[in-house]
């Protein structure tokens, strides 16, 4: 059992949900508030690495953080090295693959909100943000879960983009699901069994977490 790997990967796992967190709910507010006739583009923006395979988008995220590009270059001016290949070239790319899997749920709970109490809301006099963490952040608070678990998990599980952007260097960007390629190609079957074992057994955590917090939210939301 490859435990730098697996500690690897709840460190990346943790700062992409940390970062999705706090990005992803101005962005889901913005989609499920906004008016703007053209919004549906920005959707369609957030929605691509879904449908997009890793690989493309592990390589195209993998040029713009290279020196050949501005962002690229810049980082390199400021830091010394380049993105790729790298634990915080790991995390942008993790963050951009994993975007839509936080986004989508959170904005499906603010959709959920009535909207005659964010009404009623700004008539006592409430602002915009106070309305925000008031009213609508607790009564979506499903959604808000559901995003921060799946942007944890799929991050734990991802491999393309991992391994187009960030390589298999050990201890710097080896992932779990890497050493599990890895131990397959070594014909290392049992290694392999063992942590492909507890990938699963941990998916099916996540699942019941969600349903079960859906399930639970619901209950309290229809009491009387």
């Amino acid at each position: 059992m490859n435990w730098q790997a697996i500690a690897l990967s709840l460190k990346l796992a943790v700062c992409v949900a940390a970062i999705l967190l706090a990005a992803g709910l101005p962005i889901a507010y913005w989609v499920t508030f906004s008016r703007w006739r053209w919004k549906f583009l920005i959707e369609a923006i957030v929605a691509l690495p879904i449908v997009l395979p890793p690989t493309v988008l592990g390589y195209y995220i993998l040029m713009g953080l290279g020196p050949r590009h501005a962002g690229g270059r810049i980082w390199q001016a400021l830091f010394g090295h380049t993105l790729p290949f790298t634990f915080a070239g790991l995390l942008v790319a993790s963050v951009l693959y994993s975007l839509p899997f936080a986004v989508q749920p959170f904005s499906a709970g603010f959709e959920a909100v009535d909207r005659r109490l964010i009404e009623a809301s700004w008539t006592l006099g409430a602002s915009r943000l106070e309305t925000f963490f008031r009213v609508i952040l607790p009564l979506s608070a499903a959604g808000a879960v559901t995003g921060v678990v799946l942007s944890f998990a799929h991050t734990i599980g991802e491999f393309g983009v991992v391994l187009m952007v960030g390589g298999n260097i050990p201890g710097v960007t080896r992932t779990v699901s890497i050493d599990i390629y890895d131990q397959v190609q070594a014909a290392n079957y049992d290694a392999a069994n063992r942590t492909a074992l507890i990938l699963l057994l941990f998916s099916f955590v996540v699942l019941a977490v969600i349903y079960g917090t859906n399930r639970r939210a619901l209950s309290i939301w229809r009491r009387p």
